[in-house]
C-alpha cells in the first residue's frame, strides 16, 4: 500500500512538472475588450538582435485577454521567444463565450475546441491568435515571465521575420488566417499587463 501511495505521488509530481497548471486571475462577468489589433506600415528597418537578423514587416498595436500561455526552452525559437501567448479580443475576451471553449497550446500552436459553438467559427478565428513573443529588453522578458491567464496585455511592436543563416521564422500579417504560418511573431517594444 505504501509503495502504491508513493508511486501515485511520484506520478502526480511528474505530471505537475510536465504539465503545470497555469496561474490565472478572475475576470468580471461583463468584461469585454472591444478594440481589434491595429496594424500599420513598418516604421523601422532591419536590425540585429541576439545574433539574428530581425526584419520588421509591419507595426502592430493590440490589446488582448490572455486565454493561455506556454513557456518554451530548448528549441531554436526559444532563443528569441521564450513564451507564446494565446490572446483574445472582441467576443473572444468575454466570459460567456470562453466558458464554452477549451483552449490549449503545444508545439508553438494554439488549439481550441467546443461541443457547441457559442459564436460562429470565423468569429473565434478572427478574434484570437497565437503570438510568439520576442521581448526587446530584459524588463519586458521579466514582465512576460510572470504572466497570468485572464490578464489584459497591451503590446506595441513589430510583426517580424527572423533569420539566421538558412533558418527563418516569419510572422503572419493577418488575424484571419489559420493553420501553419498563421501565428504572429512579435518583437515587443512596449508592454503593459493589468488585471481586468
Amino acid at each position: 500500500m505504501k509503495f502504491l501511495t508513493a508511486l501515485c505521488l511520484s506520478v502526480s509530481a511528474l505530471y505537475c512538472v510536465l504539465f503545470p497548471e497555469q496561474s490565472s486571475v478572475s475576470a468580471p462577468e461583463s468584461y469585454s475588450i472591444q478594440e481589434a489589433p491595429v496594424q500599420s506600415q513598418a516604421s523601422s528597418h532591419e536590425f540585429d538582435f541576439k545574433g539574428y537578423k530581425i526584419i520588421p514587416l509591419a507595426d502592430i498595436s493590440l490589446k488582448g485577454r490572455v486565454l493561455s500561455y506556454k513557456k518554451y526552452s530548448g528549441d531554436k525559437e526559444a532563443d528569441l521567444s521564450p513564451i507564446d501567448l494565446a490572446l483574445g479580443w472582441g467576443p473572444m475576451s468575454e466570459n460567456k463565450v470562453l466558458a464554452r471553449i477549451d483552449i490549449s497550446q503545444r508545439n508553438r500552436w494554439y488549439f481550441w475546441k467546443t461541443d457547441k459553438f457559442p459564436i460562429p467559427r470565423n468569429e473565434i478565428e478572427n478574434n484570437s491568435a497565437n503570438m510568439h513573443i520576442i521581448p526587446s529588453s530584459d524588463l519586458i522578458a521579466e514582465q512576460i515571465s510572470n504572466i497570468k491567464r485572464n490578464q489584459i496585455v497591451s503590446i506595441q511592436g513589430h510583426l517580424v521575420k527572423c533569420t539566421q543563416d538558412s533558418w527563418k521564422w516569419k510572422s503572419s500579417l493577418t488575424r484571419s488566417d489559420t493553420g501553419n504560418g498563421a501565428c504572429e511573431v512579435i518583437y515587443v517594444k512596449s508592454l503593459n499587463i493589468e488585471n481586468p
